[in-house]
């Protein structure tokens, strides 16, 4: 099965668990930590759940530099695959990382839990903040009057203020509506989560 049946798959099964709740944004190809790794879909609600799919025609060469990754920025991760990578992925990954596997049941091609998915307790909050935007960081900073002397700054100070000045579980908040909020912003993956 090619990594463009399994998208298909997974994005169904998540339209028909979020398509009715506005709360939740589901984005495909989200770029993490400055564009260093893309999960291959994100669902973004009370918390930020990376979907990371591995297709039979792929390898697993690159998951463990994706796993360095989605470790430091994502609340959950699934990793959605075929039954070819399924004891190699199970060795490889994370614990607290779920594992849901294609199969066919009944002539219907499904997603299948193999291992729930736990909450990651070890976010990297330096890491987290990349989610944001410039124009979004300096906006958080004003509300919380932590601005001054910054607005000409790089992006990477703006974060670092940021970081040092609220909690990771305000940031993770802060970071989700932000995203949530981006007018025009993927618009295919916004459609995909509001479908009725």
């Amino acid at each position: 099965m090619r990594d463009i049946d399994i998208r298909n798959i997974l994005l169904h099964t998540l339209r028909q668990k979020y398509g009715g709740d506005s709360n939740t944004l589901v984005i495909e190809e989200m770029g993490l930590c400055q564009g260093n790794a893309r999960v291959d879909v994100a669902v973004v609600n009370g918390s930020i759940h990376g979907y990371e799919i591995k297709s039979e025609k792929d390898t697993l060469k690159r998951l463990s530099g994706q796993q360095d990754i989605y470790n430091k920025v994502l609340d959950y991760v699934t990793v959605v695959t075929c039954t070819r990578h399924l004891y190699k992925i199970k060795q490889s990954v994370p614990r607290w990382w779920g594992i849901s596997e294609v199969q066919c049941i009944n002539g219907q091609i499904k997603l299948v839990k193999i291992r729930p998915c736990k909450k990651n307790k070890k976010v990297n909050p330096n890491e987290l903040v990349q989610l944001l935007w410039r124009n979004e960081t300096l906006d958080i900073l004003r509300e919380r009057n932590f601005h001054r002397g910054l607005i000409n700054r790089s992006r990477n100070i703006l974060w670092n203020r940021l970081v040092q000045n609220i909690s990771i579980r305000e940031l993770k908040k802060e970071i989700r509506d932000r995203i949530k909020a981006r007018q025009n912003w993927r618009v295919v993956s916004q459609q995909v989560s509001c479908d009725g």
